[in-house]
């Protein structure tokens, strides 16, 4: 009666499997067969009512009619996947011989890399890379560097305050403060970074953009020094046939201070429509540092003099390669970046 009725759930199912027309049925089938709930589950919970001799034999009978059935959906599964693998190849045709998309690598800013080949010419030279704080005090940007509140160069470089006596610093050279009042002399540094100021942007000027100022403190420290220093920074970076010329002007910091210019690397100093004919471009500002900053820095001026000087970095960007609109820096144009 058991054999009897194990060929008919077999035949059924095997008839089932043949004519299931996706994979849904066939799990739908093997749930109904051997699931828990399933017809042959049935049959092994009802092995209890078999007389105990013949209970291996009808034991047997149900492992093979679970194993033929397995055997079936197996199978009949495996057709199915080919068939769906092959159908998916087909309408996913891949020529390989097509040319593979080009990935788009992200590179150096103009800016990064003129930073990177200032700070490489004076590690050279022996000076450390210090960097402030772009968050600064009233203190440290202007009074520590000989601006009081009532002086005309505080609302030349009129800036963003935040809130009280913190604003956006105007210039990095507030790094240069911190690092003199610790005491730790001599100094020889450079401090790069961002600075802010209330300026219109164009085609030269922008409200956020870089500096790289340089400072030297030490006994017998002279003006030679400093245009010795700054010599061998513009042959560096432009040439070693690059000259120098040194301007007087006037910086609060700095006494006696001067603008350097450097002979135009494209004409050599003959007249040319980058330099707009003079043979010299304005490149930076710098001094001897004043006394009188020295001292607010609990420096002794009468044992221990230096020189500074200030670098805009966008402005090198600029010559070195050839811009002549600085908000192309900042546009983001992969067009223009990818030049680089």
């Amino acid at each position: 009666m058991i054999k009897e009725t194990l060929d008919g759930i077999r035949e059924k199912a095997l008839e089932a499997i043949a004519q299931a027309a996706d994979p849904d049925k066939l799990n739908e089938i093997r749930v109904s067969v051997l699931g828990k709930k399933g017809e042959l589950t049935g049959i092994l919970k009802s092995m209890k009512d078999v007389a105990p001799e013949d209970r291996p034999k009808v034991g047997q009978l149900v492992n093979d009619t679970r194993a033929e059935i397995e055997a079936m959906l197996d199978e009949r599964k495996q057709k199915f996947e080919a068939a769906l693998l092959n159908a998916r190849l087909a309408g996913e045709v891949i020529d390989v011989t097509l040319p593979a998309k080009r990935m788009n690598v992200g590179h150096r800013h103009p800016n990064t890399i003129a930073l990177e080949e200032l700070e490489n010419i004076f590690i050279g030279m022996g000076y450390e890379v210090v960097e402030g704080p772009e968050i600064e005090k009233d203190y440290y940007n202007f009074e520590a560097l000989n601006i009081p509140a009532d002086h005309p160069a505080k609302d030349e470089q009129d800036t963003f305050y935040i809130h009280g006596d913190l604003l956006l610093r105007t210039q990095t050279s507030s790094a240069q403060v911190h690092e003199m009042e610790k005491g730790r002399l001599p100094i020889k540094m450079i401090s790069p970074g961002r600075v802010f100021r209330a300026d219109e942007v164009d085609a030269t000027h922008s409200p956020s953009f870089h500096q790289v100022e340089g400072l030297v403190i030490d006994k017998g420290i002279t003006f030679a020094d400093l245009k010795g220093t700054l010599d061998e920074f513009s042959r560096k970076l432009f040439g070693e046939g690059t000259k120098t010329k040194f301007r007087p002007h006037h910086f609060p910091f700095t006494e006696p201070s001067a603008e350097m210019d450097v002979s135009c690397f494209k004409c050599g100093g003959k007249g040319c429509r980058f330099c707009k004919g003079s043979g010299w471009i304005e490149i930076l500002g710098c001094g001897m540092v004043h006394p009188h900053v020295l001292e607010m820095s609990g420096i002794d001026p009468n044992e221990y003099t230096g020189f500074a000087f200030g670098v805009g970095l966008e402005r090198i960007a600029l010559l070195k390669y050839e811009i002549d609109d600085m908000r192309l820096l900042y546009e983001n144009d992969s067009r223009f970046l990818a030049q680089f």
